[in-house]
């Protein structure tokens, strides 16, 4: 079957994750958790005797709950869900208007500051977008789907996709088949028409193939999984690219 879509994974495949921080540094701005703490622990000071131990210690468990949900669950908390569960922890809730304005500025410091694009990435998905149907699908870790969607738009490229599966708007993260099925259903084409390009073995190549999608991992910024991956091809250049779909599908 002739290849006629292809999604992109945003983490480390199209995005530069954490290249915010030095950005961020550079400006006089606090690191993006020691950023949370202080908005968290100024937010709590207004209602609460809290100190920054115990919010230190909240959001380590927080976190590790959000991972382990994430991880074994295929769900992620929105950063309004996470702050639910923190403040749960703590016996210290905020009034609703104000915990919906902490979450929202909270998932907003990557769009205010946005990470770097990958290098070629821009070129590989314009060449791309003349012979292929384009849609993302990532999951959101902090920063919402329609954050996500303004840092595209921020570096121009928000235009080039067909469509947009983010785990926020999905309701299930990759590798459930939720993900991979909302981007088919919205560019109308088989599974079996698919490539998937992304960093995650366990996520991105087992979550596209279970579906019968080709999946090519992309090693340039994370490499873990290289050596042991399934992937019917390991891409380490965005240059690439555009070949390595063409012999994928001259194999069909």
């Amino acid at each position: 079957m002739t290849i006629k879509a292809v999604t992109f994974d945003l983490w480390d495949t199209v995005l530069d994750d954490e290249s915010d921080e030095p950005k961020r540094i550079a400006s006089g701005l606090q690191t993006k958790p020691e950023s949370r703490h202080r908005m968290l622990l100024e937010a709590l000071k207004r209602h609460h005797d809290v100190s920054r131990a115990e919010i230190n210690l909240a959001y380590g468990v927080a976190n590790a709950a959000f991972y382990k949900v994430w991880q074994e669950a295929s769900i992620t908390w929105t950063c309004y869900e996470r702050l639910e569960v923190l403040l749960k922890g703590l016996g210290k809730p905020l009034p609703e208007a104000e915990l919906e304005a902490l979450a929202d500025a909270m998932s907003r410091l990557e769009v205010d500051t946005p990470p770097d694009i990958l290098p070629g990435v821009k070129d590989a998905i314009q060449h791309l977008k003349s012979r292929y149907k384009l849609c993302v699908i990532s999951d959101t870790i902090v920063t919402t789907g329609a954050g996500l969607r303004e840092v595209l738009a921020h570096h121009e490229l928000a235009q080039y996709f067909d469509g947009f599966a983010f785990s926020d708007e999905v309701g299930r993260s990759k590798p459930h088949a939720d993900m991979f099925a909302s981007a088919q259903e919205q560019m109308g084409v088989k599974f079996s028409e698919m490539v998937h390009i992304g960093d995650r073995d366990n996520k991105d190549i087992k979550g596209a193939q279970a579906l019968g999608m080709k999946a090519i991992l992309y090693t340039e910024k994370r490499d873990d999984d290289r050596f042991t991956t399934s992937a019917d091809a390991v891409c380490t250049s965005h240059a690439d690219l555009a070949g390595i779909i063409d012999a994928l599908s001259d194999k069909d």
